[in-house]
């Protein structure tokens, strides 16, 4: 898959108007199958799942001809619901612990793309250089690191967070958790015949090359036994100091909001708030600081403060603050606005994704139904 990633807002709306959800749909889970590359500018709050929804419908799309390309939308905000809801309990076994663990590590054939299996090799070397991976592929790393490597998820999720452009912590800890088990009924495996139909590759005599009922009884292979206990850090930008008009008010963003569309009208303070406990936390690469970095030049008149909310606080003259809501803007204050959702309803994600959907799935049809009347 190759990485056009682009930072400029204009290219970014037309990806947004590039979208062939039919086709999506078809072909989403093969890697050279067509995906949006909306995700990162969705992850940084540039976007957001209700305009992609949204811009279906006013193109005259009938539900059934992109209904797989709305529930990939719907997993998407589950997982952010869940995120809001459960808040921190997310970091850890959200339903039932993850069985048959050993170690709390990450496979070392994993970090440094020598797992043998091709494909996933292949994918990973793409994930560090380019910040991107198919999300199957993210699957069968998944798999391998914690069912087969039997690591807990939670240090292969913070590795594959850290490089991922479209790193968004919600989905990224809810869906390894889907693999392993813990947030799911059963775990996920893959073998050597599913990897090489949906990546294209041919290869075999490898250790997943066998059937699934020998795949179940499969011992952690000598490739993955190696374990490593990762330090992950964040290097921050250095920053000049800011310049703050006391008669008007501030607007935070951040990692997560970077929406050049949010109170566009307002005249404002518009500052990058950029913590290092946010970071220490939840660190990221490189990469994916100048990422932000660069998505943030879309907003006019922007600044970037380096320093926790307490301090960047202390400088401001009480003007008021603005913030978008998000499970790491908890310790905020001022006036929060809510985020934009397909579903409006929170209370709507008690249960699984299955649950979430089918109790939604009317409101979703209707929705299109409306467009077809009004044409």
């Amino acid at each position: 898959m190759k990485n056009t990633i682009s930072t400029n807002y204009d290219a970014i709306i037309n990806k947004l108007d590039a979208i062939d959800p039919v086709k999506y749909g078809r072909t989403r889970n093969f890697t050279n199958g067509a995906v949006t590359e909306l995700s990162p500018y969705v992850s940084r709050g540039v976007i957001n799942g209700k305009l992609i929804f949204d811009s279906l419908i006013k193109k005259g799309y009938k539900y059934h001809t992109c209904e797989k390309f709305i529930q990939q939308l719907l997993w998407r905000e589950y997982f952010q619901r869940v995120w809001q809801t459960q808040k921190d309990k997310i970091n850890a076994d959200l339903k039932q612990e993850q069985s048959d663990v050993n170690n709390a590590g990450i496979p070392h054939s994993i970090i440094n793309a020598t797992t043998s299996i091709e494909a996933i090799d292949d994918g990973i070397k793409q994930l560090t250089s380019s910040g991107m991976m198919h999300n199957h592929i993210r699957m069968y790393t998944a798999f391998l690191s914690c069912n087969l490597g039997k690591s807990h998820w939670l240090q292969p999720a913070k590795w594959m967070y850290y490089h991922l452009l479209d790193g968004d912590w919600g989905s990224n800890a809810l869906s390894w958790q889907w693999v392993v088990g813990s947030f799911s009924h059963k775990k996920y495996i893959a073998n050597q015949e599913n990897i090489n139909y949906y990546t294209n590759h041919n290869q075999s005599n490898t250790f997943l090359d066998v059937d699934y009922e020998q795949l179940a009884l499969l011992e952690t292979p000598s490739q993955l036994k190696e374990i490593e206990n990762l330090k992950l850090t964040t290097q921050l930008p250095i920053t000049n100091e800011i310049n703050i008009s006391s008669d008007i008010p501030v607007l935070i963003y951040n990692y997560y909001n970077l929406s050049p569309s949010w109170r566009a009208e307002m005249k404002a303070n518009r500052i990058l708030l950029i913590e290092p406990d946010i970071f220490k936390a939840y660190p990221v690469s490189d990469q994916c600081i100048s990422f932000m970095m660069n998505l943030s030049k879309n907003i006019d008149g922007i600044q970037v403060f380096v320093g926790n909310f307490s301090e960047l606080k202390t400088k401001l003259s009480g003007q008021t603050i603005y913030f978008m809501e998000h499970p790491l803007n908890s310790h905020y204050e001022g006036i929060e606005d809510a985020r934009e959702w397909i579903i409006p309803d929170a209370a709507s994600i008690k249960g699984s994704y299955f649950s979430f959907w089918k109790k939604n799935e009317k409101y979703i049809k209707k929705k299109f139904e409306l467009k077809e009347d009004q044409c």
